[in-house]
């Protein structure tokens, strides 16, 4: 139905926009032709072939310097509470201690669902932004924590606003990219390894000296001073991203998204807008869009109908959409399968990653807290070379994304296994490198390949269903913690067996983006 009002609109108008796409790069979308809805599906075309011929300029380039803030965060602070794990464990002695990062965990599933349902209803824009505020002002309120319970409850005020990141971040950078360059999207996992080479380098210093030994019978706060120090130096340089991205960055609302709520004059005054940053013009009109509709079509746009579209979106409707058919079906719930076992996978090792070194590091009779953290940053260091090869995998033929995924998954798994066989200090550093290395690729890929699976539309649901899944099993690994001896291999065990079916899981994806456009 679609398909012919294009063509009415090139016999009334001479040849359209829209009529193109049919013979660009564009036309080759991740999700195939007739999936979703023709008319959104006929528009987005349009879109995708408008943002094609402006190419990849200056606001783009912008933006991604920006959304890598995002991606920094949303490593940086979950490593922030491993690192401060140990510290806050001896000067609190609280009788379960995983229950920091449950409360963490916590905070990340809540942060996903608003920020993540919650930008397809309210847009982009201000969860962009609020995102890093609100993680920044908590980040460095924790510092006064006087007790358990108070690092506890910040821990998830922070981690509120770490959970909107990627949901968010993903949507908007990807709906700005052409086609040619939606690879950057793997690329920007350089911000999240880097992020974690950061936190482990000022935590070397500040934690390996000013906090107290694993050994100290008498930890008190003024012997313990570092974990503070660090949360204020951690929370002031997310204020300074805040900062650059609210006040030296001007963000536009998504084309795709603001066509979808039916504003199909501001979506292309933004793709205009964009072409002027990038010193480029678009041939892109309302008419172009208006095409693309069927004979009776009405776009209903007062103010009682833009409650009403809210309403609809938070009874569901972007998440039937992710469900229309069986392969989109089959591929939304394989993808949120596959979050949820990373979601407890990565956390059962990581999260706890600096008190295991520190613990066996005592068996091996060089467990100083120098030594725990000087080692914790030399494993990060490992990541900055997996996020850049995840770039450069996605895009081998006959690998693509699926390949990339698959492998680097599975062999986290493996290396998981070969650190138990570990006997001294600098084995399991080894295998530990290994492991990070791998796991910075799988998820360089993941981040990627997910957002681009999904239609624009419900690109903000798909994100928050993913990542909701992965929040709610990450809230069980620090329980699993707490009745599994972290002294033990039990966790390891369980952590690699959840990468190694996530890797398998990730072959039978009936899509594969590489080479494609998102819709």
């Amino acid at each position: 139905m679609a398909e012919g009002s294009v063509e009415e609109g090139k016999r009334e108008n001479g040849p359209q926009l829209g009529e193109e796409v049919a013979i660009g790069i564009e036309d080759v979308s991740t999700i195939p032709k007739g999936t979703i809805d023709p008319v959104y599906e006929a528009k987005a075309r349009v879109l995708n072939r408008a943002i094609q011929d402006i190419g990849m300029g200056w606001y783009q380039w912008q933006l991604f310097i920006v959304v890598g803030f995002g991606w920094a965060s949303d490593n940086l602070w979950p490593i922030v509470t491993s690192l401060i794990f140990t510290p806050i464990a001896n000067e609190f002695h609280p009788s379960r201690p995983p229950l920091l990062s449950l409360a963490q965990n916590v905070g990340l599933l809540f942060g996903a669902m608003f920020w993540g349902f919650g930008c397809d209803i309210f847009g982009r824009r201000w969860a962009f932004n609020l995102t890093l505020g609100l993680t920044a002002l908590w980040g460095m309120i924790a510092a006064s924590a006087p007790n358990f319970a108070a690092i506890g409850v910040f821990a998830a005020f922070w981690s509120f606003g770490v959970g909107g990141n990627l949901p968010v971040d993903s949507a908007i950078f990807l709906e700005f990219l052409p086609g040619s360059h939606q690879y950057l999207l793997t690329i920007l996992s350089i911000d999240w390894a880097i992020a974690q080479v950061v936190a482990n380098l000022v935590a070397w210093p500040l934690l390996g000296y000013l906090t107290c030994q694993q050994t100290d019978p008498n930890c008190t706060r003024e012997k313990n001073m570092g974990w503070r120090y660090f949360m204020i130096t951690m929370g002031g340089l997310t204020l300074i991203m805040f900062v650059v991205r609210f006040f030296c960055f001007t963000i536009y609302e998504s084309p795709k998204y603001l066509m979808g709520k039916g504003l199909d004059e501001e979506a292309v005054r933004v793709v205009h807008e964009v072409a002027r940053r990038n010193k480029k013009t678009s041939a892109l009109t309302v008419d172009d869009l208006k095409a693309c509709e069927p004979d009776g079509y009405e776009i209903r746009v007062t103010a009682g109908d833009a409650v009403k579209r809210k309403l609809q979106a938070v009874d569901l409707t972007h998440v039937r959409s992710l469900f229309a058919t069986g392969k989109l079906a089959y591929s939304t719930a394989a993808l949120m399968l596959v979050w949820a076992f990373i979601g407890l996978g990565y956390p059962l090792y990581n999260a706890f990653l600096p008190y295991i070194q520190d613990t066996r590091g005592v068996d091996f009779g060089d467990g100083s807290t120098y030594i725990t953290y000087r080692n914790s940053l030399i494993i990060a260091v490992l990541g900055v070379p997996g996020a850049l090869a995840g770039g450069a995998l996605v895009e081998l033929p006959n690998f693509g994304r699926k390949g990339a995924l698959s492998v680097s998954t599975v062999l986290t798994g493996v290396f998981l296994y070969c650190s138990t066989t570990a006997t001294t200090s600098s084995s399991l550093l080894g295998w530990n490198c290994a492991y990070n290395f791998t796991s910075n690729v799988m998820y360089a890929v993941l981040y990627a390949f997910t957002p681009e699976l999904f239609p624009t539309k419900d690109r903000g649901t798909g994100n928050a269903l993913t990542a909701t899944s992965n929040r709610i099993f990450g809230i069980m690994a620090p329980i699993v913690a707490m009745f599994a001896n972290l002294k033990t291999a039990a966790p390891v065990y369980t952590s690699g067996a959840l990468f190694i079916a996530a890797g398998l899981i990730v072959v039978t994806l009936p899509f594969e983006s590489r080479g494609k456009a998102s819709l």
